[in-house]
């Protein structure tokens, strides 16, 4: 669903952009069951003159397996409906629905990924990788008792699709930040999660590994089918890898558009230099910047 508002899109029509009705890729249909939804979910912290609103009223729909990527000005919500996703807090108002249950209802097998890696200095990209496996269910029970290797050789199949086989004994201070992010991405991924949350996690690099990452990032997912809510500042990034994107407009935010990417996947990354890509980026760029002023 999207919410509607007094701040309209730009006039001229952007082919690559259509109202989110149906999926961006018939090749590769989502699950009709909802992963998250949002009806009239609002945030609110402090009290008193200290009172901040960070998310107004606000309703979203992801369905299984959909792609969906928040993009807007800078405080305006979008790493709070990514936090509501995860149920690391609660909506002040309205309901949250993960799975088609409240959170409390039913505990979806979540992954994260952010900007820092955050990895643990002291083990090897290999352990670094296996950590979701000892504390998520149902992996933990078994993980102990793993005498074959199962798990060593579901890490090691990973790191491969990422280019990182080689590295798996290495320590994180031992591999760059486009590496980092790599082994970031598959300890997200270990546990076969249900909902893959991304909080700006290129945002650091450069341009040519930032291109290089969402390339790997789209066979992972067309590989693998999570849901996926990317959070961005970058709207190339945004086209590129995501089936939907949403605005939001200034605090407190709410979603002025929903719009599905209607270019099939996969994509070369030369598609972000056609015109099509061009010019859905560039109706974004005007959407937002009618949002700032």
């Amino acid at each position: 669903m999207s919410m509607t508002s007094d701040i309209s899109a730009p006039a001229r029509p952007t082919a690559a952009l259509q109202p989110a009705t149906q999926p961006a890729s018939r090749s590769n249909p989502v699950h009709p069951r909802p992963a998250i939804e949002l009806q009239d979910a609002s945030v609110v912290f402090g009290s008193g003159d200290k009172v901040v609103t960070a998310l107004s009223p606000t309703t979203l729909r992801m369905a299984r397996g959909d792609f969906l990527a928040l993009v807007g000005p800078s405080g305006c919500g979008k790493s709070t409906i990514l936090r509501l996703a995860s149920n690391l807090i609660q909506p002040s108002s309205g309901i949250v629905l993960l799975g088609g249950r409240e959170p409390a209802a039913k505990e979806l097998r979540i992954g994260m990924a952010f900007q820092n890696p955050t990895m643990l200095p002291w083990l090897t990209i290999e352990k670094n990788v296996m950590l979701p496996l000892k504390i998520v269910e149902p992996f933990k029970r078994t993980f102990q008792q793993d005498k074959k290797g199962a798990y060593r050789d579901r890490v090691h199949a990973l790191l491969a699709q990422v280019g990182l086989q080689d590295f798996a004994g290495h320590f994180p201070w031992q591999l760059s930040g486009g590496m980092l992010q790599r082994a970031n991405l598959c300890r997200a991924l270990i546990h076969d999660p249900d909902l893959l949350l991304l909080d700006e996690p290129f945002g650091a690099l450069d341009q040519f590994t930032r291109e290089e990452l969402w390339q790997i990032l789209q066979d992972l997912y067309l590989d693998r089918k999570p849901t996926v809510l990317l959070v961005t500042h970058d709207l190339r990034e945004a086209g590129f890898l995501a089936r939907r994107i949403c605005v939001m407009s200034a605090r407190p935010g709410r979603i002025i558009s929903d719009k599905a990417v209607t270019m099939p996947q996969p994509r070369d990354i030369g598609v972000i230099y056609t015109p099509a890509f061009v010019e859905m980026t560039q109706g974004l760029r005007e959407l937002i910047a009618q949002i700032r002023k």
